[in-house]
């Protein structure tokens, strides 16, 4: 046998290897997910008590995965690459929400608290604004700032104000995320078109 074909022969067999151990971890991080969400919680022997969520948290369910896409910023016009990436944590009671907008990593979580979807988005503005939710429907999850719960001030702070997520009612792997941000006291809006992949 030639070298140059052991050498490719031996490179194929590492990239199989390869492909193997990575639809693995997709299997195992799939598994894991489903039994996070579906099955019983049990913590050192002890069954944790299961918990009713709302509508809004079921609809939001319905993004688990990473979805990719482009941001039209509407203060400046400029287009940015986006992804976003949904899991369920905490036995399935609370949704994690990995944000990279052209290449800044932030941070959001949605749980219910007293019946009610309650969303914290740790920015990269510095702020923390708490949102609740104004609208839950099939095709439409609308939140707002909420007041009550967060000391942010539009005229002196800068936050994400409000998100809305619209699905396409074609194709489940399609969906448009708007959201609008105060910034220097002036309110702006943002829009990306996004694809789950």
């Amino acid at each position: 046998m030639e070298p140059f074909q052991h050498y490719c022969n031996s490179e194929v067999k590492d990239m199989k290897k390869i492909t193997s151990l990575i639809l693995s971890s997709i299997v195992l991080w799939t598994a894991q997910s489903t039994i996070a969400a579906d099955g019983p919680v049990v913590i050192g022997g002890v069954e944790m008590p299961q918990v009713e969520t709302s509508v809004a948290f079921e609809q939001m369910k319905k993004k688990i995965g990473k979805w990719e896409g482009q941001l039209t910023q509407g203060l400046t016009g400029d287009v940015i690459d986006v992804s976003y990436e949904w899991s369920l944590v905490s036995g399935g009671n609370t949704i994690m929400e990995s944000v990279v907008e052209d290449g800044v990593e932030m941070f959001t979580t949605y749980s219910d608290e007293e019946g009610e979807l309650v969303v914290k988005h740790y920015c990269a503005l510095g702020t923390e604004p708490v949102l609740s939710v104004s609208e839950a429907t099939d095709q439409v999850v609308a939140l707002s700032f909420d007041g009550s719960r967060s000391p942010l001030m539009g005229d002196s702070h800068d936050f994400v104000n409000s998100m809305r997520w619209t699905m396409d009612t074609s194709d489940a792997d399609e969906m448009i995320y708007e959201y609008t941000v105060y910034l220097d006291g002036e309110l702006s809006s943002n829009r990306a078109e996004l694809k789950k992949i």
